[in-house]
C-alpha cells in the first residue's frame, strides 16, 4: 500500500484494548484508500471521548453536543488530490461509537468502520445534508465501502433513513 499514509492516534485517555482498536482502524483506512485508488493519499484519524468531540462540534458546527464523527477536509472545491494528497482529519468519539454499537447490536469495531467510512466520504466531497440525491449517493457509497471491509450492515445514512 505504498503511497498511503494513515496516522491514527488518541486525543484523550484511551480505554482498555485501545491499541488493538487503533490498529484495526489504521488497517481499515489503508484498505479503503487503496480500494478507491487514492494513492498517494494522507489521512489522519483521531479517536477521542465525548467531551473532546463536543468541544469541536460546538466550535466548528455550532452544536453543543457530542457527535459520532467529524470530518475536517483539507481539500475544498475543484483540484482535489491531483494537487495535494492530504485528505484531512477524521475525529471519532469512541464513547458515542460504543453507545451506537450497542443500540445497533454490533461490535465497537463494526461501528468504528461505519464511522470511518462515513467520515471518509465527507472528506471526498459527499454530502447527505444538502439534498435527497446527495443522501442517496452517499448511502450507496457507504454500502459499497463497508462491503470492502467485509461488513454487510447499513451505513449511517441508511440507519437514519430506515
Amino acid at each position: 500500500m505504498d503511497g498511503i499514509e494513515v496516522a491514527c492516534r488518541w486525543a484523550t485517555q484511551p480505554p482498555p484494548g485501545a491499541d488493538e482498536l487503533l490498529h484495526h482502524i489504521e488497517l481499515d483506512a489503508r484498505l479503503l484508500l487503496e480500494s478507491i485508488d487514492l494513492v498517494p493519499a494522507e489521512l489522519s484519524v483521531v479517536l477521542c471521548d465525548d467531551p473532546f468531540i463536543q468541544a469541536l462540534n460546538r466550535e466548528h458546527r455550532g452544536k453543543d453536543a457530542p457527535t459520532d464523527v467529524l470530518s475536517f477536509a483539507m481539500q475544498e472545491g475543484a483540484g482535489g488530490l491531483e494537487d495535494d494528497p492530504v485528505l484531512g482529519d477524521l475525529v471519532i468519539s469512541v464513547e458515542t461509537a460504543q453507545r451506537q454499537a450497542c443500540a445497533a447490536g454490533h461490535t465497537l469495531l463494526q461501528e468504528q468502520r461505519v464511522l470511518l467510512v462515513h467520515g471518509l466520504l465527507h472528506l471526498l466531497g459527499y454530502d447527505h445534508e444538502t439534498s435527497a440525491d446527495g443522501a442517496a449517493e452517499m448511502r450507496v457509497a457507504e454500502h459499497t465501502l463497508l462491503a470492502r471491509l467485509g461488513e454487510d450492515g447499513a451505513g449511517l445514512i441508511a440507519r437514519v433513513e430506515g
